[in-house]
């Protein structure tokens, strides 16, 4: 099976984590998280990063309740992940950020302490736990 190159993303109003991560070894790296207005990035910020990375598939976490019912931020979400398709045509799927947060943190703290929970770095690490979430239960 031929390694995908897939972006995942931590959707936020005031920041946007991104990670690049492959599907052959089903690990992901953190990216630069990119700052948004009221949820809106600066869309050439976006293009750059996915012309760079040139993904087969973009995954954005999908923030439910905990009892897997939707949130205002669900339908924020999708919203965005059909703007990213339809702008440069990537392929979208989404998948659930449930406590990704939680772990990215946990993650951070443990390689970095308080030091390394940022807003950039939290959403970016909490990008690369949706993307290694997405490996583990697609692939």
């Amino acid at each position: 099976m031929k390694s995908k190159t897939i972006i995942g993303i931590d959707y936020g109003t005031t920041s946007i984590g991104f990670a690049v991560g492959q599907s052959l070894t089903g690990t992901a790296s953190p990216l630069e998280a990119l700052r948004a207005k009221d949820g809106v990035p600066q869309w050439d910020q976006v293009e750059k990063l996915l012309t760079t990375w040139e993904p087969d598939l973009v995954v954005v976490g999908l923030p439910l309740n905990m009892d897997g019912t939707e949130q205002p931020m669900t339908a924020r979400a999708k919203k965005f992940a059909n703007k990213i398709h339809g702008r440069f045509g990537y392929a979208i799927e989404t998948h659930d950020e449930r406590l990704t947060t939680v772990d990215a943190k946990a993650d951070l703290f443990a390689s970095g302490g308080f030091r390394n929970l940022k807003k950039g770095n939290v959403d970016s690490q909490s990008a690369v736990v949706i993307l290694e979430s997405y490996f583990e239960n697609c692939y």
